[in-house]
């Protein structure tokens, strides 16, 4: 077959198969009388041979060594093609990525694209200053997509610098909720810790309120604990549990009494909360320093009941419990005394 029959079955062109002859790596067996290239059956079968090794991602060189030397085995090369190629796609995704947080900043001209492109530089620098002063130094009135925040908020380190992109995050309001939706309930605990404490960071942004009452329900308790002080300190209901079992666990149990005494409030959450919070005080597990730490959190509480229960627990048998009690209900009796406001 004349070079032109062979480009037209097996789809190289004419100028490639040139290229393959000046190559060596596919040279046609005979010469027409003429002097043009005619190839023969097995000259065919090599240029697929060639097409089938240049579709795995081999060099034109690479293809050559593959067919014509003998101690050449394809195992290394294959596993360096898996390789690059994975190395090739993780480069794509990241720029898929990118593309994505320029697209949804909505950009209005070329200046816009550049101010993202800028300040995503910026954010994978390895200096953590100037990851945290190119989000604190960022013009007022200029958006930053909240996917770009969020995507860095995820994965900082410092805590400074995470404490500065949790802040511009926050001030993106729905949309930053939005692009932490799915980080909420990743496999990864280190992401959903961060993601729930950014979200918990804008517990008042619609949206938020939701995600954080489903990760109540969290198998990580420091997750559990950052939901339930970001949902109590806004009144969520659902929150109460676990403040509970944080008193009584002795993590972050002064925070938690806080967010308790705002709980409380509402006087059917006040009820509820000083009820739980009597039961572990009865509990015949509950140590000294336990019963004392809910005797704390019991003066955080709105209404009379925290009071009598404090009275009660003046005369126990723990002597320690006793003191303590009798001190706090004289706190709250002057309270109560002196009105409102003197908290």
């Amino acid at each position: 077959m004349l070079i032109g029959e062979v480009a037209r079955r097996s789809g190289v062109s004419a100028r490639m198969l040139r290229h393959y002859d000046a190559l060596g790596l596919v040279r046609p067996t005979g010469r027409t009388v003429g002097g043009y290239r005619e190839y023969a059956a097995d000259d065919v079968r090599r240029i697929f041979h060639v097409e089938s090794l240049r579709s795995l991602g081999l060099s034109l060189k690479q293809i050559g060594r593959a067919l014509e030397d003998p101690a050449f085995t394809p195992s290394a090369l294959v596993g360096d093609l898996i390789q690059w190629t994975e190395d090739r796609l993780a480069r794509e995704q990241e720029l898929l990525e990118r593309l994505r947080v320029i697209d949804a900043s909505a950009p209005a001209g070329w200046r816009d694209v550049l101010r993202v492109v800028e300040l995503m530089r910026e954010l994978d620098s390895t200096s953590a200053a100037r990851r945290q002063q190119a989000v604190l130094t960022r013009p007022e009135g200029l958006p930053v997509p909240a996917e770009l925040l969020a995507g860095a908020v995820l994965t900082e380190s410092d805590p400074h610098v995470a404490g500065a992109l949790r802040w511009a995050l926050a001030r993106t309001g729905a949309d930053g909720v939005a692009a932490l939706v799915v980080a909420a309930r990743s496999e990864d605990v280190g992401i959903r810790r961060r993601a729930v404490l950014a979200i918990a960071g804008m517990a008042e942004v619609p949206g938020a309120t939701a995600v954080l009452r489903d990760r109540l329900e969290d198998p990580d308790a420091l997750v559990r604990r950052q939901a339930a002080l970001a949902l109590g300190g806004h009144g969520v209901p659902a929150a109460v549990p676990t403040l509970v079992r944080m008193i009584v666990e002795g993590t972050n149990d002064v925070d938690a009494a806080e967010a308790l005494g705002t709980l409380s409030q509402d006087p059917a959450c006040a009820t509820r909360i000083t009820t739980l919070l009597a039961d572990q005080l009865a509990a015949p597990t509950a140590d000294s320093a336990t019963r004392i730490r809910l005797i704390q959190a019991l003066v955080e509480l709105e209404g009379t009941a925290p009071l009598e229960i404090l009275r009660q627990l003046a005369h126990d048998d723990d002597r320690t419990v006793a003191l303590v009690a009798s001190a706090l209900a004289g706190i709250l009796e002057k309270r109560a005394d002196d009105g409102p406001g003197d908290r």
